[in-house]
């Protein structure tokens, strides 16, 4: 059965993979992101593709209107948009911190909050964060605003579960390891990740359809390596 499904992120990387991954399933997408050119070039009849800046509250709004008078219900969001700024701590300044938090912790919480009216029982809200945002976990130099928001975002949805509980939406996070697209050689210029974002992508599909069915407020490390 056709799902609704609104994904943030889909300019490149794990989210691009995921939109058409949904729409060749026969499901209708929702594609969020501030640049919007490579899924339109590929003008699959399953995917709206919105220019949409998670900075910017009126364009999450925008978003919104779309859902409330073209669909009227969400099955599944996947906040999959990330930000990251890789510099040494004392280097970074205000208004770094606030760029990645807007991305991904604040842009994440507004979001969800104007989707959620629109989900119903057996929702499911999927969070993408990182093995970075995981208490214990190996961190690295110059990740210090990118790896504390993705820690953030852990527990507002850890949180979310909890409040959200009666109406049966499920919230859960995947800290992701390496996975090879543009953003990991932003954090890790040159290395190698065992994954592909296609084989992450296939991953994320399965588990934003059926795992809410086994878990709810949970944070699954999905990491076959450091980093």
């Amino acid at each position: 059965m056709s799902k609704h499904i609104v994904i943030t992120g889909t300019s490149r990387g794990i989210g691009f993979k995921l939109a058409l991954q949904f729409a060749e399933s026969g499901h209708k997408v929702l594609a969020l992101s501030r640049n919007t050119s490579s899924l339109e070039k590929v003008n699959h009849p399953n995917i709206t593709t919105l220019a949409t800046d998670l900075s910017d509250e009126n364009s999450i709004l925008t978003a919104a209107s779309y859902v409330k008078e073209n669909w009227g219900s969400v099955d599944i969001l996947i906040n999959n948009a990330g930000m990251l700024i890789n510099k040494p701590f004392e280097e970074l300044n205000t208004d770094d911190f606030l760029k990645v938090y807007q991305v991904n912790v604040f842009g994440v919480a507004s979001l969800t909050k104007y989707i959620l009216p629109f989900m119903k029982t057996g929702s499911h809200v999927v969070t993408v964060s990182s093995m970075g945002g995981i208490q214990g976990s190996m961190k690295f130099p110059g990740l210090a605003a990118y790896s504390s928001a993705k820690g953030a975002v852990i527990t507002l949805s850890e949180l979310l579960a909890e409040e959200y509980k009666e109406q049966q939406i499920a919230f859960n996070v995947l800290a992701l390891g390496a996975v090879q697209t543009e953003m990991l050689e932003e954090a890790f210029p040159g290395y190698q990740a065992p994954l592909t974002a296609k084989e992450m992508a296939d991953y994320i599909y399965n588990f934003a359809l059926t795992a809410n069915k086994f878990y709810n407020g949970k944070v699954l490390q999905v990491s076959s390596s450091t980093p």
